[in-house]
């Protein structure tokens, strides 16, 4: 049985965006998928505007550095050390929920889906708000454009050098990490080289590093100017070069395609459609645009076993949410309580290697948390949901006052329903059980109707609406997209 467009649409919403917004409701049987997909792309082409959240007194401080500048951040006392610090984590925050405004809002939807993709892929855990922004500015910016001109920026970038401790890799004295997560993680894929590739790729990265306001540093005397055998190339390698050998190595087009595969598709990857893919993309010299439409306008993706087959991450979830449901909340914060409880907190990955996604998602207190949140939304509820005490998935937070008190913490939402409701104006009240799963769940096949009424609001037309919306977005079905 073919697929209505409707569902089709639906599809390629949630993996090329977060959703359908309400306003586009109307378009999913409209247009077909090639012309939504287009508008996607034609929407997310334009300039990407640098996030800055960093308040008057750090960026005076950032602006104020050099000679003049060091010689003050050495006078500070260690009050002043713990108020820049604090205010560093504060505004790291205001990254997030500033970032989360633009995923539910923007009309770049594909950007932001792949700048969340790339945010996990060049995982990355620094309270440094300048270098976040900056790292955050470079995946944005790139994260349709070229893999390579990204993986160099990256590379370069004062929060990845600081968090792979790039800093300490000196002549004679190497530190092999970055070198290592370069290789394992950001192209080639565990497996793919040797110990020492990676002790002669170190070599090549020494002298790397950043100054005090971020910029990125080639410390000439620190830097090993011996010659190196990188993946069977020999010569006096720095570590631009070792990196167009990585881009040079076929290997790294299928790992990354195999990831972006993960993530847009199925994490039941093809292998045979990923090798088309991975071959497609090194041809075109890593463009990932044009990855993206070998994948959004082939028919295959369109497959039924692809549809409703992922499980959404806590950010696709939050995002998709306030996308059709537009709401103000009053308390802004929450989202990073949730974002903490649900186990994907932007800025601060488990590890280097970032969420494992997938089935790693949900577990049986997320579940449980995850469909109580249409409730929470409406019902301004409190989270008296605790998170693990480990400190691997607390990202090293356990005691910061986010987390303190955080089951006293609401959402307290006000959802403004009105065009939402008014989509459903023509729907006949028998059939408006099922056209209201249609929208939301990614399934053809319909929620029973005798379930939806048991728990809804039947008191007039627009109640049952709300309340029908509410239960629905509460049922397992509704945790895939």
């Amino acid at each position: 049985m073919s697929l209505s467009n409707q569902l089709k649409n639906q599809h390629l919403m949630w993996r090329a965006g977060f959703g359908p917004a309400v306003e586009q409701l109307g378009d999913l049987s409209k247009y077909s998928p090639e012309q939504i997909y287009k508008a996607l792309a034609k929407s997310s082409s334009k300039k990407t505007e640098y996030i800055n959240v960093a308040d008057n007194y750090l960026n005076g401080l950032v602006m104020g550095i050099g000679e003049v500048g060091k010689q003050q951040t050495r006078k500070l006392d260690e009050e002043q050390r713990k108020m820049v610090r604090q205010k560093s984590r504060d505004a790291v925050k205001n990254l997030n929920t500033y970032w989360m405004y633009e995923m539910v809002n923007s009309a770049a939807q594909l950007k932001e889906k792949m700048s969340l993709f790339w945010h996990n892929h060049f995982a990355c855990r620094n309270l440094n708000i300048f270098y976040q922004q900056e790292l955050l500015y470079i995946v944005r910016r790139n994260a349709l454009g070229n893999f390579g001109t990204m993986l160099k920026d990256v590379s370069r970038s004062a929060a990845m050098l600081n968090f792979l401790n790039n800093q300490q890799n000196r002549k004679d004295h190497p530190n092999e990490n970055f070198a290592r997560e370069v290789m394992e993680l950001f192209t080639m894929g565990r497996g793919n080289y040797t110990e020492t590739d990676i002790k002669e790729a170190a070599r090549a990265f020494t002298g790397w590093g950043s100054n005090a306001k971020g910029e990125f540093v080639f410390r000439r005397f620190q830097h090993d100017y011996g010659s190196k055998t990188v993946l069977g190339r020999t010569g006096n390698f720095d570590g631009e070069d070792v990196l167009n050998i990585l881009l040079e190595e076929r290997q790294t087009s299928y790992y990354i395609t195999w990831k972006i595969y993960k993530y847009l598709v199925n994490e039941d990857a093809d292998i045979e459609k990923v090798s088309w893919l991975a071959d497609r993309f090194y041809d075109n010299d890593y463009d990932i645009s044009k990855l993206l439409d070998d994948i959004f306008i082939s028919d295959w993706f369109y497959d039924k076993k692809n549809i409703g087959a992922k499980i959404k991450s806590p950010v696709e979830l939050l995002i998709g949410i306030r996308r059709i449901l537009p709401m103000r909340l009053e308390n802004e914060e929450a989202l990073l309580v949730l974002q903490r409880l649900l186990g994907q907190l932007l800025f601060y990955p488990p590890n280097v290697a970032g969420w494992p996604g997938g089935k790693a998602w949900i577990d049986s207190s997320s579940l449980m948390l995850r469909m109580r949140i249409p409730q929470l939304i409406n019902d301004m509820d409190e989270m008296n949901v605790q998170p693990k005490d480990d400190d691997d998935t607390m990202m090293g937070m356990k005691n910061t006052r986010m987390i303190q008190g955080m089951g006293k913490k609401v959402i307290n939402a006000d959802v403004d329903w009105k065009e939402y409701t008014k989509f459903y104006e023509s729907v006949p009240r028998e059939s408006l059980a099922n056209t209201i799963s249609g929208i939301l769940l990614q399934t053809d096949k319909a929620v029973s109707e005798d379930l939806i009424k048991r728990y809804t609001d039947q008191s007039g037309r627009e109640s049952f609406i709300k309340s029908a919306t509410l239960q629905i977005m509460s049922t397992p079905e509704y945790q895939l997209c």
